[in-house]
């Protein structure tokens, strides 16, 4: 009894907040705008066939990838970007609108308040979070957890926004979220129904299913995309040395993808990745492994968690790497557990 009434008490939260939302000022400017700029409908209308629904993505894209888009020429991708420019800003800015922008950065709890302050309070939206480590370190765990922290009003540290999983490995577990969510004393049906899932079997599928999303974020307030694992179907696709070039320009392209969908529609992406031997690492290094994608994934990625396992059943996650946080380590009680009860604790910060 008591327990519904707490869920119905957070619903009751979510929709006063959702309302709050939507009488702010948007975050993006829908394609649509651009009709009272002087843009034939048509064109806006080939514009939202090809995934661009609003005009800070559409600034996002070359001129070049722009006249690709079947019935729209030079002349015509000019004029649609001559009218965007006038919507949406895309030139300098002072460092005071930079720091008030950052303003609109949500930071979505992960369950515990270990690796909550390990992040700075919890998963980022508007930029990329990595998480590698070898199997059964606990990522995956942690993307079930956050498809439900998400969906927390914001006074609760959540998102109060929909969640996206995209699933490379097969292993979504919508029976793994009902007791997360029943932790959190939410409705896990309600919980259930705000995930969109889907589960990718070739890079190109992957890649597709990145631009399909645009249309759904311009429309639902989503605020989590979980991409398990980015390298997975890359490391299949792709054989050899001699496709290794072009394996990390298509890696490129669709992490590329991925930062766009973080920037226009301020959503987190979590990303999980796999990792490789080092056989250069040396006897030195008690665990010769080193994430996979290169210096391509390295780059995209904002923030890099390293999963690892460490005595027994504990679980250990460090800030690898990160542009405004401090080297630290959090270790986990127990596998497999990540929860709102707390179940990691901070080790140890670099000043």
């Amino acid at each position: 009894m008591i327990a519904s009434l707490k869920a119905e008490e957070q619903s009751q939260l979510q929709l006063v907040e959702r309302e709050d939302i939507d009488d702010e000022e948007d975050l993006f400017e829908a394609i649509d705008k651009l009709i009272a700029q002087g843009i034939n409908a048509g064109d806006v209308k080939k514009l939202q066939d090809a995934g661009i629904y609003t005009c800070n993505g559409l600034m996002m894209h070359t001129k070049k990838h722009l006249t690709g888009i079947k019935g729209l020429s030079e002349a015509k991708v000019d004029k649609i970007c001559e009218a965007a420019e006038k919507i949406v800003n895309f030139g300098y800015i002072t460092g005071s609108d930079a720091l008030l922008r950052r303003k609109s950065v949500i930071r979505i709890t992960t369950g515990s308040q270990a690796l909550d302050e390990l992040l700075g309070g919890g998963i980022e939206t508007l930029s990329i979070t990595e998480a590698f480590g070898e199997f059964r370190s606990g990522k995956t765990q942690l993307a079930h957890t956050l498809c439900v922290s998400t969906q927390l009003p914001t006074n609760m540290h959540g998102g109060n926004g929909k969640v996206a999983y995209i699933d490379t490995e097969g292993t979504f577990r919508p029976d793994r979220i009902i007791p997360i969510a029943e932790r959190f004393g939410m409705d896990p049906g309600a919980v259930l129904d705000n995930i969109i899932y889907a589960r990718a079997y070739t890079y190109e599928h992957q890649y597709n299913l990145l631009l399909g999303l645009a249309a759904k974020m311009s429309e639902e307030p989503f605020r989590l995309l979980i991409v398990d694992s980015v390298i997975a179907l890359f490391r299949v696709d792709f054989t050899g040395r001699g496709e290794l070039a072009d394996r990390q320009q298509k890696l490129a392209q669709m992490l590329s993808r991925l930062t766009k969908i973080a920037e226009e529609y301020n959503v987190a992406v979590y990303m999980t990745n796999q990792v490789i031997a080092d056989p250069g690492g040396g006897v030195f290094i008690s665990d010769p492994k080193k994430p996979a994608g290169g210096h391509v994934l390295a780059h995209a990625a904002t923030i890099r968690l390293m999963f690892r396992k460490g005595k027994g059943e504990q679980r250990v996650c460090k800030i690898f790497d990160a542009p405004n946080l401090p080297e630290a380590e959090a270790i986990s009680f127990s596998a497999y557990v990540i929860n709102p009860l707390g179940s990691f604790f901070l080790v140890s910060a670099a000043s």
